[in-house]
């Protein structure tokens, strides 16, 4: 059967190729050929290192690893909807809620965004790259479920053109493409991102409300008090430890439960393809500055400069964006020191960005996208410094 499948679809490349009739859509047809069946172009000269993972397996990995969050996503949406509703909450009525949100913000992430690719190879005459497998996935997963279909199209848009595809495409990006379009989005509509995250309402019971909004741990904590303890604010509204690690809370829909980001975490660094210094990093950066500004916290000073660590690391996108965001092969330094300079860079910013700004209590994200953009800096002094000690030794 599958000798058959490959002769019928080589047998069509001949319509495809340079002069033929469907010349211009080339891309297309060579898209559809490395899904189903491996590249039939393969280097053969010896200076050439020999490797099994390609750009398509490597992306396809990374989906794999995501998979966690994006079936607990999909339930904890369901759940959350249909205790708001005041709906039963068996498997099956949790899952059909689920799909409904979920589902649709899903598809049109990958028809907007896969249709811009598609749309910049076919007149760049350059193949269909399998990174957007990735992008599409992730995007979805930082949103809120209420946020409004269009939204999520204009935003992936964004993403794909300006975070990506100005730039020459997959692999000369500087910026993460997701996270590009959740920061346009966030920007653009704050009243659907920030601040409050929205559950969705059940059609059957919401009349003209579609949702209702409630204070994030986050939230909680920027808007705690001076004389009162922000972890403790946390807890008295529902978000203990427990909660906070499993999951079952009104968040963005991908970055709620930690254990099923410390399985995609488990996943990428087995198979070697995420990289566990910056992971750690960005960890310990968190942790440290938290700590520090524990430290230098007084009795008059902001009740937020006081969160724990432990409460920084569990609430909020933290996890996410150290596993499956900051480790993005492009957009990440690739030398083993600047790894953990940009991991700990992240980490502290997170931190900050947290604590001084009241008007965005979540930083991990814009945290990444910043620490992208100085990137190569990073590399180039780590390896200016690298050069500069061995120049001592060269008479």
């Amino acid at each position: 059967m599958m000798k058959l499948l490959r002769g019928l679809v080589e047998s069509q490349e001949k319509h495809f190729e340079k002069g033929a009739k469907l010349e211009f859509f080339y891309p297309m047809y060579e898209m559809v050929a490395t899904i189903l069946f491996s590249p039939t172009t393969t280097s053969r000269s010896r200076v050439h290192v020999r490797d099994a993972l390609d750009t398509k397996r490597y992306m396809i990995l990374v989906v794999l690893a995501l998979i966690p969050c994006t079936v607990f996503g999909l339930l904890n949406t369901g759940y959350q909807t249909q205790i708001a509703s005041g709906l039963s909450t068996d498997h099956l009525s949790v899952i059909i809620a689920g799909l409904k949100s979920f589902l649709p913000i899903l598809l049109v992430s990958y028809a907007v965004g896969g249709t811009c690719e598609v749309l910049f190879a076919l007149f760049r005459r350059h193949e269909i790259n399998e990174g957007f497998l990735v992008t599409g996935l992730l995007f979805p997963l930082t949103l809120p479920p209420t946020i409004p279909l269009w939204q999520v199209g204009l935003g992936i848009a964004f993403g794909v053109v300006i975070g990506k595809e100005v730039f020459g495409g997959t692999g000369r990006n500087f910026l993460n493409p997701a996270l590009t379009a959740r920061a346009f989005v966030y920007f653009s509509y704050p009243a659907q991102m920030s601040g409050e995250i929205w559950t969705k309402l059940s059609s059957t019971v919401s009349g003209a409300v579609d949702g209702y909004s409630m204070a994030t741990p986050l939230a909680i904590a920027a808007e705690t008090p001076v004389a009162q303890s922000a972890a403790a604010n946390i807890q008295a509204a529902g978000f203990d430890l427990q909660t906070l690690f499993w999951g079952w809370h009104p968040g963005s829909i991908g970055e709620t439960s930690i254990a099923c980001i410390l399985l995609g975490a488990a996943f990428l660094i087995i198979t070697g393809v995420g990289s566990w210094r910056i992971m750690a990093a960005v960890l310990l950066g968190t942790v440290g500055m938290a700590e520090f500004l524990n430290m230098v916290a007084g009795p008059e000073s902001s009740a937020y400069l006081s969160l724990p660590p432990l409460w920084h690391l569990l609430t909020g996108s933290v996890f996410f964006a150290a596993i499956f965001m900051a480790t993005d092969p492009v957009s990440a330094p690739d030398l083993p020191i600047s790894k953990w300079i940009y991991g700990l860079l992240i980490g502290a910013f997170t931190v900050i960005i947290r604590v001084l700004n009241p008007a965005y209590p979540e930083g991990a994200m814009l945290a990444v996208l910043m620490m992208n953009v100085f990137s190569p800096l990073i590399d180039h002094y780590v390896v200016k410094a690298r050069l500069k000690r061995r120049m001592k030794h060269v008479i």
